[in-house]
């Protein structure tokens, strides 16, 4: 498996095609691997490639306290693209991933063709903090109750306890927590040993994202992004996921959406025919998009 140097750490990845690039950037318990049913079916018609984010398997391990802020990801994504000359690419990023691309597609939109993202848990967009602060539960509460108590189930069945299970030192619980909030009890429960061994993997990475939080974005920033966005959501994911989608949808000037039946928030892998097939009529309506200026 190929590997590159960019910031001062190497990040391995696969790739597969020719022609205009393709990124996929896995979410927070997964690495590479995750698209498996992608890289061979996109590398038909484009360059795809799928890279495993800094410390994630097989990339350098990180220690047990460090935390592992979403900004250097996104600047690693950044670099990573320059340095195998593949922006402007169509990116697609799932969970963690597709807020990463977010961000980047605002911060360096000359690097970016079009977006597609997998349910990103853009929380700042509903105006809370990770975890939410009480005083950002009560507004949202007012402006948006569906959304607050969303969140709100979402922080008591997932991400509190899940939190609380990691310091104790219980890896084993606390990712079975966050998988059943984010996935729901049925998928949870049916992971297979190619998803369990994913997560077990990257649990130390996936702790120092957890301890790092996400850096803000708001109503303004979805305005200006510019770039073509496909939002995909699973049909059985978690509804703070859906919540967080419909808000982007609404703000986001340039954006399709398409739900994938039968499929949780790892929907490529649940039904990757579907999601297959949404990305890559996505794309072929958007393959002549031209991305901004490039800042070298």
């Amino acid at each position: 498996m190929p590997d590159i140097e960019v910031n001062g750490i190497r990040l391995e990845y696969a790739e597969q095609g020719t022609g205009q690039p393709i990124v996929f950037v896995h979410g927070v318990l997964n690495d590479l691997r995750s698209w498996k049913d992608q890289i061979e079916v996109f590398g038909s018609k484009y360059r795809a490639v799928a890279l495993s984010c800094r410390y994630y398997y097989p990339n350098e391990a990180i220690s047990d306290d460090a935390d592992l802020s979403l900004d250097t990801l996104v600047d690693d994504l950044a670099a990573f693209l320059r340095a195998l000359h593949l922006a402007p690419a169509h990116l697609v990023g799932a969970s963690n991933g597709g807020f990463a691309c977010l961000l980047l597609a605002l911060r360096e939109p000359g690097l970016v063709r079009t977006l597609v993202l997998a349910e990103p848990p853009v929380l700042p967009v509903l105006g809370v903090s990770a975890p939410p602060k009480p005083h950002q539960i009560l507004k949202l509460l007012v402006r948006s109750p569906k959304a607050a108590m969303a969140v709100i189930r979402f922080g008591a069945r997932g991400i509190g306890p899940a939190s609380r299970a990691f310091k104790r030192g219980d890896d084993e619980q606390g990712l079975q927590i966050f998988a059943t909030a984010v996935l729901g009890r049925k998928a949870a429960a049916n992971l297979t040993e190619f998803m369990r061994r994913q997560m077990h993997d990257n649990v130390r990475p996936f702790k120092a994202r957890l301890r790092a939080g996400f850096p803000p974005f708001s109503e303004t920033d979805a305005r200006s992004i510019r770039v073509p966005t496909l939002l995909v959501t699973g049909e059985d994911s978690a509804p703070v996921l859906h919540r967080i989608t419909d808000k982007l949808e609404r703000l986001m000037p340039r954006v399709e959406r398409f739900d994938i039946p039968n499929a949780s928030h790892l929907m490529y892998e649940d039904n990757s025919e579907a999601f297959n097939g949404a990305v890559l009529a996505f794309l072929s309506r958007n393959r002549d998009m031209k991305a901004a200026p490039l800042n070298q």
